[in-house]
């Protein structure tokens, strides 16, 4: 019997499944140095870097063939949670409920073991460009969203548990390193040293206005409003941002700018602050004109379509719905890219793939946080608003 279900409601589902019946766990695009072959690096960064980008970006899977395992990840559950929470608000399913709090109570007890307050990072060591960074080493972006699942947790069911991690993860956050300037602070990505990042200062920032609210924290939202000034003013003429000012940084890309315009919206919205507007706007006509091709189809880049990446239609996906009361044809184009997607980025057993390259190639690494948690909060979010 031919299943009568809408194809968004298919998809969800199997997407669902496919999450719980692999407990969670998948890869990862940057887990390549948990392959037997690290060793040989000598944790020689360029090294490093060669290995965990040739698994990266070689257009089919290598890491069953290189030991690279599945593994949990604390951002991947933080979606998942976020996505429960979503599909609760569609029907008031108990279910959704108690799986939502089965996600937050794992990320309490899998917080990192490196600090005192709630905060989290990968499982595995991995190099970036600007240095490495260790297994259980915090950053801003990963705590940042996944202290979005809680305060929406919090927003619905009052659970004072959840209102207690919101601090602890504020006060990881406090303490961040900063850089200070003459048009605000930037949050830094990492505890160790200061990196300057506009997506990850956003992110906290949304983040804090968040909790201010929440707790009453004043200096939550004055540090908030300090990190948005800084980033608000480094915005670009045509309403985009660098991913950060260092030259080595200066790229555009879809998800990153999604991230950017997320936070943005959840601030003002947060905090009331209506001083960061026309940046919103700004940024938000550059994405919509930028990274959308006519097919739904979502390009990495501004300037370059290649490869297609299942984050960056993940993002536009959550970032139209988002901003569905500011283009009211957001839902329409965000059904589109949906649409798309599940038609050439998902397989029959449910997952989205990692990229799809020319002439037909596609890499079908099950990406944990990456393409399915990603995937499914985004799918969530239409389904909530997309009737």
């Amino acid at each position: 019997m031919k299943d009568a279900r809408p194809p968004l409601d298919r998809s969800l589902d199997r997407l669902e499944q496919w999450v719980e019946r692999h407990d969670y766990r998948g890869y990862e695009p940057f887990d390549g140095l948990t392959s037997f072959l690290y060793p040989l690096t000598f944790r020689n960064r360029l090294a490093c870097q060669l290995l965990q980008q040739g698994i990266r970006r070689f257009p089919l899977n290598l890491r069953p063939w290189l030991g690279v395992r599945p593994l949990d990840s604390t951002k991947g559950r933080g979606y998942m949670a976020w996505g429960y929470l979503q599909r609760y608000q569609l029907d008031q399913g108990e279910d959704y409920r108690a799986k939502a709090f089965a996600c937050l109570d794992w990320l309490d007890r899998h917080r990192s073991p490196l600090y005192p307050f709630h905060s989290w990072g990968n499982q595995f060591f991995y190099a970036s460009r600007s240095g490495f960074i260790d297994k259980d080493e915090s950053t801003i972006v990963w705590t940042g969203l996944i202290g979005q699942a809680f305060l929406d947790a919090y927003a619905m069911f009052q659970d004072p548990r959840h209102r207690t991690i919101i601090e602890s993860i504020g006060e990881w956050i406090m303490a961040l390193p900063r850089l200070s300037t003459p048009h605000g602070i930037c949050l830094s990505y990492v505890m160790p040293r200061q990196s300057s990042i506009h997506n990850s200062n956003m992110i906290g920032a949304a983040f804090l206005a968040g909790a201010g609210q929440v707790l009453g924290r004043r200096d939550y939202l004055e540090t908030a409003h300090q990190a948005m000034a800084y980033s608000c003013s480094r915005q670009l003429a045509d309403g985009g941002w660098y991913y950060g000012e260092d030259p080595m940084f200066h790229w555009i890309d879809a998800f990153h700018t999604g991230y950017d315009l997320d936070s943005l919206w959840r601030y003002g919205r947060s905090s009331g602050d209506a001083s960061f507007d026309r940046e919103l706007r700004k940024g938000f006509e550059l994405f919509r004109a930028s990274f959308f091709e006519p097919t739904g189809r979502v390009k990495y880049y501004r300037d370059k379509a290649g490869p297609i990446d299942i984050q960056c239609a993940s993002q536009a996906i959550d970032t139209l719905v988002l901003f569905a009361e500011l283009y009211p044809e957001g839902i329409a184009a965000a059904r589109k890219t949906a649409g798309w997607t599940i038609e050439h980025m998902q397989g029959g057993d449910g997952h989205f793939y990692f990229r799809r390259y020319p002439l037909g190639i596609a890499n079908k690494a099950p990406m944990i946080h990456w393409g399915q948690a990603t995937m499914y909060k985004a799918l969530a979010h239409l389904r909530l608003h997309g009737d």
